[in-house]
């Protein structure tokens, strides 16, 4: 798979698919284990996410916490919300298995960031902003849910394992359940 590559000596609009990986009832869990244990479990969580999404052509912007935010190109749509999947698969089995509660939820939209170096002075990272970060970032989900911008984006065989939710229109994983959360 291609990496991702885009100019980081200077800011640019460009239309990506943004995604939002943020962790269910971490803040929950860090209660009940020691600050070890808490590191090394985040740290392997960080090298899954990274290593996932990576190997199929995305970019991690960055971790805040056990939130990640990750873009892949228009090209790429397809395996990104596919590794974003697998990923979701992986990272809640690996909770279950260790007895945490944790399941990773996913928000997924598709639009235009200015993409490019951001930060203090001498210490400028590879960033994205724009509305098209904020739509991702607001939308309502227990599991995977795509914004219909990133749905029109899927092929046919990606469109099938989701569904129409409203209001406002997502589309929701098919088996994650009906629940979701209000801002």
């Amino acid at each position: 798979m291609a990496t991702f590559a885009l100019d980081v000596g200077s800011r640019t609009e460009i239309p990506l698919l943004i995604a939002f990986a943020d962790l269910t009832r971490f803040a929950a869990q860090s209660l009940h284990v020691s600050d070890e244990r808490l590191a090394e479990t985040i740290d392997a969580y960080y090298e899954r996410v990274a290593a996932r999404i990576e190997a199929a052509g995305g970019k991690l912007v960055k971790f805040v916490g056990d939130a990640a935010l990750i873009v892949f190109q228009p090209e790429a749509v397809d395996a990104g919300i596919q590794a974003l999947l697998d990923l979701k698969e992986e990272v809640d089995h690996g909770f279950e298995a260790m007895g945490w509660e944790c399941r990773l939820m996913i928000k997924i939209h598709f639009g235009p960031v200015v993409a490019g170096p951001y930060g203090a002075a001498g210490a400028k990272r590879f960033d994205v902003l724009g509305k098209a970060v904020n739509a991702a970032a607001m939308l309502d989900s227990t599991g995977v849910a795509l914004s219909a911008e990133a749905f029109r984006k899927l092929g046919p065989a990606l469109r099938k394992r989701f569904k129409k939710h409203t209001p406002t229109i997502t589309y929701i994983r098919t088996e994650d359940p009906h629940r979701f959360r209000r801002r």
